[in-house]
C-alpha cells in the first residue's frame, strides 16, 4: 500500500513504474491444468517468486521464494550475460527473473544468484543442482532429464544429479567467441534473447556461435570513479561490422558440431530459430532488411532449404513469434499484404484485411493465436485465433490484451484506461491475484483515434480544471516500434502527474509508430526527423482546436530515447512552436546508434551520408534559441552518453546555453529508486523556470 508520506514520483520509483506485484512470465501447462508464473509478494517488493495456479479453481501455490533458497545476495554472482540480459529487457526486479519448463511443464528450471535450481510444478519441491557457475539461461531438455546452460563462453549440459559436461566451446578459447548466447543486435533489436535450442527428442541442440571480433570496441567509463578502468564494449554502430553469427547442431552423443549452411553473405542476420516435431527452421534476414528467408534445416548435415521468402522495397518487418513449422514445409509468418500486416500459414494469407497482426503468441498444426488491432484503431490490442475453420476474435472492447496458451486453454490479460493494472483471466473465469499498488494518480484523458489526416492523440488535463489557459507539455515517444496512446491506465500515469501539476499534456503517436498499416510505418524511411516532427506539431494544433484551454504560447516537450531525440529536434527546428525541451538519453547522431535499427530506416551511412546528416541533431546546434535540458546515464551502453556529450559540445561551440544532467551509474533506463524519483521532480522544476510565465496574450 502507498505510505502516508508518498508522492507519486516516490511511488512510481519505489514500485518500478507500478509493475511490482503483477503476475508475469506466464506458462500454461500443455494438459491445461495449471499456469506457472512469477510475481513478487507486494507492490513495492522487487523480489520475484515462482508460483503455480490451478486453472480450474485459481488456487495459487508458492513454489519458490528466493529469500528462502539462499541467504546471501541473490544478485552477487550474476553472470555478465545475465546482467546484459536484464539491461536489454529493462529488467529492474530481482529474485527469479525468468524460468523455462520441460515439454509437459512438470519440471521448472531457473537460475538464481548464478546457481541452478529445478522445481516440480506438481509437487512443489525445489532442488539446487550443484554445478559450476555462474549459470546463465538454463533450459531443460523436452523430457526434463537434462538441463543445458551457458557458463561464460561455453554451453554445458548436466543431468539432474549435477553430472555436467561441456557440449559446445571454442577449441582455442578466444575473448571474442562464445557459444549459446545471443549477440547484442539479436537481443536489442530482433527480439531473439537466446542462443540455443533443444531438439524435440532431447538428443541434440542447435547452438549459436558468436564472434564479436569484427565489432568495434567502445569504452564506457565512470567519471565519478576515476580509478576504475573503463569497460570495453563491442558496439556495432550503423555502417560498421556486426558480430559473425553461425548456427551449429551439437549431438549429446558427441562428435564435431554440424554447421548449418545458408548464404550468410546475403543473409547475415539470424533472426529466429525454431525446432519442433516438424523440423528445425531458421529465419534469416539481409543486412538491408529488404529480404527474409525461412529455411528448413537437415540436422544431420546442416543443409537448408527455403520454404518461404519475402521481399519489400523498404524493409521486411520481423514479427515476434513467427518462423515455426506447422507441417514439414508449412511455416507461420506475417507479411505486409494489401497495406496491412497479415498472418500467413503455409503460404496462405489467413487473417482479414482490416486487422494489423502484431505478434504470434503460439502456433500449432490446428491453432494459431495472435495479437492485432483493427487498422482503424491502433489504441486497442486484441487476441485472435486462427483454426482451419476460420479466424475469430477472443477479446473486444476498448482494451489492450495479451495472452498465453496451453493446448486448448487460453489465459488472457486485459488492461483498460478506467482501472489500474491488468487482469489475468483464467478459462474458468477466475483471475490471478495482482499485488501492484494502486497509483496515486488517476488519468483524466481524452483519446482521439487517428484518421486519414491526423495522428492518434491523447490529451490529459488536471482534474476539475476550470477551463483557464494551461501551459502545454508534449510527452511523446513518437518513433518506430512503440506507442504511447493505448487504452491502458498504466500508459498515462506519469503524464497525468505532470497534468496534475498544472499542465495540459498532449501525446501524439505520429508516423512510424505501429498499428496503422504498412505505409504509415514506412513513412519514416529515409527521414527520422521531418515527418515525425510535423506530426507532433499537427497533433498539438489539432488538440488545441478541441481543447481551447491549451495555451500555445507556452509549449514544452519532454521525451526519452527516441522521444528525447524528438524533444531536442523540436526546439532546434521549430522554436516557433516549442518553447522549452527536456531530452533524456537522446540519439543525437544516428551514426552512433546500432546497425539493425538505424539501417532499417536510414540505410548505410557509408552510402547515404546525406540522409544521416539530415536526421542528425549536431548540424542544428547553432539554431538553438530555447531552453534545453539534456539528461543521460553515463553507464548507458545502448544510447551511449557520447550522444549527449557531442551535442553539448556542438552547442557550446556555437555559443548556445543549455543544461546537462549526467546520471552516474545509470544505464539507458533509471532503475535506481532515488534517481527515478528526483528525476521527475527535477524535470518539473526545469519546466517551471524555463517556460514563459503566465497565459499568453
Amino acid at each position: 500500500m502507498p505510505t502516508v508520506t508518498d508522492s507519486f514520483p516516490r511511488q512510481y520509483a519505489r514500485t518500478q513504474r507500478l509493475t511490482l506485484g503483477e503476475p508475469r512470465n506466464l506458462t500454461v501447462a500443455p494438459d491445461d491444468t495449471r499456469v506457472i508464473f512469477l510475481r513478487s509478494r507486494g507492490g513495492d517488493d522487487p523480489v520475484n517468486c515462482l508460483w503455480v495456479a490451478d486453472l480450474a479453481t485459481g488456487h495459487e501455490t508458492l513454489i519458490a521464494d528466493p529469500r528462502m533458497l539462499q541467504s546471501d545476495d541473490a544478485d552477487a554472482e550474476l553472470s555478465t550475460e545475465e546482467r546484459a540480459r536484464r539491461e536489454r529487457l529493462r529488467e529492474g526486479a530481482g529474485g527469479i527473473t525468468g524460468y523455462t519448463t520441460s515439454r509437459d511443464s512438470s519440471l521448472i528450471v531457473f537460475g538464481l544468484g548464478g546457481q541452478l535450481f529445478v522445481a516440480d510444478s506438481t509437487t512443489g519441491s525445489v532442488d539446487r543442482i550443484d554445478v559450476d557457475g555462474p549459470v546463465f539461461d538454463p533450459r531443460p531438455s523436452p523430457s526434463g532429464d537434462h538441463v543445458a546452460y551457458v557458463l561464460g563462453a561455453e554451453l554445458r549440459v548436466t543431468d539432474l544429479t549435477g553430472d555436467s559436461r561441456t557440449v559446445a566451446a571454442e577449441a582455442d578459447p578466444s575473448d571474442t567467441v562464445s557459444w549459446g548466447s545471443a549477440e547484442f543486435i539479436a537481443a536489442e533489436e530482433m527480439g531473439r534473447y537466446r542462443g540455443y535450442w533443444w531438439s524435440p527428442d532431447g538428443d541434440a541442440l542447435a547452438v549459436c556461435r558468436v564472434d564479436t571480433g569484427p565489432v568495434q570496441v567502445w569504452h564506457i567509463a565512470n567519471p565519478a570513479a576515476p580509478g576504475t578502468p573503463p569497460q570495453a564494449n563491442r558496439y556495432p554502430a550503423a555502417g560498421t561490422p556486426n558480430a559473425d553469427v553461425t548456427l551449429h547442431v551439437v549431438s549429446l552423443a558427441g562428435g564435431e558440431p554440424v554447421a548449418v549452411d545458408w548464404d550468410r553473405d546475403r543473409f547475415p542476420y539470424l533472426a529466429a530459430v525454431n525446432w519442433n516435431r516438424h523440423g528445425l527452421s531458421i529465419v534469416v534476414q539481409s543486412r538491408d532488411q529488404r529480404e527474409v528467408d525461412v529455411r528448413v534445416v537437415d540436422p544431420s548435415d546442416g543443409s537448408s532449404t527455403t520454404v518461404w521468402s519475402d521481399h519489400d522495397d523498404t524493409w521486411v518487418e520481423l514479427v515476434p513469434g513467427t518462423g515455426s513449422l506447422v507441417g514439414p514445409d508449412g511455416v507461420v509468418m506475417c507479411a505486409d499484404r494489401d497495406g496491412v500486416r497479415r498472418l500467413v500459414v503455409g503460404g496462405d494469407v489467413v487473417s482479414p484485411s482490416h486487422l494489423q497482426v502484431r505478434s504470434v503468441i503460439s502456433a500449432s498444426d490446428d491453432r494459431i493465436v495472435v495479437t492485432g488491432n483493427p487498422i482503424d484503431d491502433a489504441t486497442v490490442l486484441h487476441v485472435h485465433e486462427w483454426t482451419p475453420d476460420g479466424f475469430s476474435a477472443l477479446t473486444d472492447g476498448a482494451s489492450v490484451n495479451s495472452a498465453v496458451t496451453g493446448t486448448d486453454a487460453t489465459v488472457i490479460r486485459t488492461a483498460v484506461v478506467e482501472e489500474p493494472g491488468g487482469r489475468w483471466r483464467l478459462p474458468s473465469g477466475e483471475t490471478l491475484d495482482g499485488h501492484a499498488e494502486r497509483p496515486l494518480v488517476r488519468p483524466n484523458v481524452s483519446i482521439t483515434p487517428h484518421t486519414d489526416h491526423a495522428a492518434t492523440t491523447a490529451v490529459l488535463l488536471p482534474h476539475d480544471h476550470d477551463g483557464s489557459p494551461l501551459p502545454v507539455l508534449l510527452d511523446p515517444y513518437g518513433g518506430p516500434h512503440a506507442q504511447r496512446v493505448v487504452r491502458s491506465h498504466a500508459a498515462f500515469c506519469a503524464s497525468q502527474w505532470f497534468a496534475d501539476q498544472g499542465f495540459a499534456v498532449v501525446i501524439v503517436d505520429g508516423r512510424g509508430t505501429p498499428g496503422r498499416g504498412s505505409a504509415f510505418e514506412r513513412a519514416v524511411a529515409g527521414d527520422l526527423a521531418g515527418g515525425v516532427l510535423d506530426d507532433q506539431v499537427a497533433g498539438l494544433h489539432a488538440a488545441a482546436e478541441r481543447h481551447p484551454e491549451l495555451d500555445l504560447g507556452r509549449v514544452a516537450i519532454r521525451g526519452w530515447s527516441f522521444g528525447g531525440y524528438l524533444a531536442a529536434l523540436a526546439v532546434l527546428r521549430r522554436p516557433d512552436v516549442f518553447h522549452t525541451a527536456i531530452a533524456g538519453a537522446p540519439v543525437t547522431e544516428w551514426r552512433l546508434y546500432d546497425t539493425h535499427y538505424t539501417e532499417r530506416y536510414l540505410g548505410d551511412p557509408n552510402q547515404r551520408p546525406d540522409v544521416y546528416d539530415d536526421s542528425s541533431l549536431l548540424p542544428l546546434a547553432d539554431r538553438l534559441t530555447r531552453p534545453l535540458l539534456l539528461i543521460h546515464g553515463l553507464a548507458d551502453d545502448n544510447v551511449v552518453a557520447a550522444h549527449t556529450l557531442q551535442l553539448s559540445q556542438a552547442l557550446l561551440a556555437a555559443g548556445k546555453p543549455h543544461e546537462v544532467l549526467p546520471l552516474v551509474g545509470v544505464t539507458h533506463m533509471t532503475p535506481q529508486e532515488t534517481v527515478a524519483e528526483h528525476l521527475l521532480l527535477h524535470q518539473l522544476e526545469f519546466l517551471g523556470r524555463s517556460l514563459p510565465a503566465g497565459p499568453a496574450n
